[in-house]
């Protein structure tokens, strides 16, 4: 039997490319659960596993006592023990072995599983290592393909392979082998199947790392994106502040004959872009961010206690449309990117029109 096992346990390294030493420990975690539900007070049980000599071996240890004991899951009367080992002495420890099939399918299961999870977590490990100076950063990637039923594709990131799921591209924006795109790395995640790098054009950071690539006063520090608000493939609004009184922030993002703002917008398949400037002020900085609408006034209501921020927005008649945006557009714009549930209302009542008979 152990030969079995350790032919299977080489054949998981060799699946998972992982080192020897990691996947013993995740063998062990696994075991131990699984005899830690057949005995549950067990509280010295010793597992042994080594390739080399191989040994596995799995043993409760219990102190042998004079005796009835008082905590049979943890002590083993001198006579009991003695007829498992002559060597045994009042006080000692008593070694006694387990066989696998003792644990039974349930527990069986309970180790598969365990071993399962924590090779993932090795996985996950392992891939964040090998992104770490990638992760919540710019990248560009190559389309390799692109499945034709569901857009998914892959693409590579420094000769390895990602898969690019199609809610994390952006809307109407059509993929081809060898286009190079840049793609923000969210992180590392573990799907049932295996670990893997997740990326996305639809993160509203990507807009921020594509401003601090394309604008030197934004990566120096000189100019602050202080939020960002996104409706991918449609518009986003993002808000800068100078800390420069000679650097005006919304120039810089734009950039000599608009070049750095459309390199931007090409990059996000033109989607439209808003630079607010930012405020302290939040009734300021609210009605800039309803731009490109007119704001007559804005009245806040800020409740701590139920963390609520809200506020009502006076804007002209001939204004409430616009401030609104198609399909609420604008206003949902400008909630994400203020942090303000924003209630928009007309200037002078609109009369209701007379319905007919």
């Amino acid at each position: 039997m152990n030969k079995d096992f350790f032919e299977a346990l080489s054949q998981l390294q060799k699946e998972n490319d992982i080192d020897a030493e990691s996947l013993i420990e995740s063998v062990k975690s696994g075991i131990m659960k699984a005899i830690k539900k057949d005995y549950p007070d067990s509280e010295n049980i010793s597992i042994e596993i080594d390739p080399e000599s191989g040994k596995f071996e799995m043993k409760l240890l219990k102190e042998v006592v004079e005796g009835e004991p008082e905590d049979p899951a943890n002590q083993i009367n001198i006579d009991e023990a003695r007829a498992i080992s002559k060597r045994a002495r009042v006080g000692g420890m008593c070694e006694i072995k387990l066989a696998p099939e003792k644990f039974g399918r349930v527990a069986a299961q309970n180790a598969k599983q365990s071993i399962k999870k924590d090779i993932k977590d090795i996985e996950r490990e392992k891939l964040i290592e090998q992104y770490k100076d990638k992760v919540q950063e710019c990248v560009p990637a190559t389309v390799q393909k692109v499945e034709p039923v569901t857009q998914n594709a892959v693409v590579t990131i420094d000769k390895n392979e990602v898969y690019f799921i199609r809610k994390e591209q952006i809307p109407g924006e059509t993929l081809r082998p060898g286009d190079v795109i840049q793609v923000y790395v969210v992180g590392a995640s573990a799907p049932d199947k295996k670990p893997s790098i997740r990326i996305s054009r639809t993160h509203r950071e990507l807009v921020r790392k594509l401003f601090e690539r394309e604008v030197p006063e934004i990566y120096d520090g000189t100019v602050e994106v202080k939020a960002i608000s996104r409706v991918a493939g449609a518009r986003s609004k993002i808000a800068v502040v100078s800390n420069d009184p000679n650097v005006d922030a919304i120039g810089a993002c734009i950039g000599p004959g608009k070049s750095r703002i459309t390199a931007i917008v090409n990059e996000l398949c033109g989607e439209k872009i808003d630079i607010i400037p930012w405020s302290e002020d939040p009734e300021e900085f609210i009605a800039r961010a309803l731009a490109p609408a007119e704001v007559k006034s804005v009245e806040v209501f800020v409740d701590e206690e139920n963390e609520r921020r809200e506020c009502k927005v006076i804007v002209p008649n001939n204004q409430l449309s616009l401030a609104i945006g198609n399909k609420g557009q604008n206003a949902k714009l400008a909630a994400g990117l203020t942090g303000y549930r924003i209630d928009i209302l007309p200037e002078e009542p609109i009369p209701e029109e007379d319905g007919e008979e």
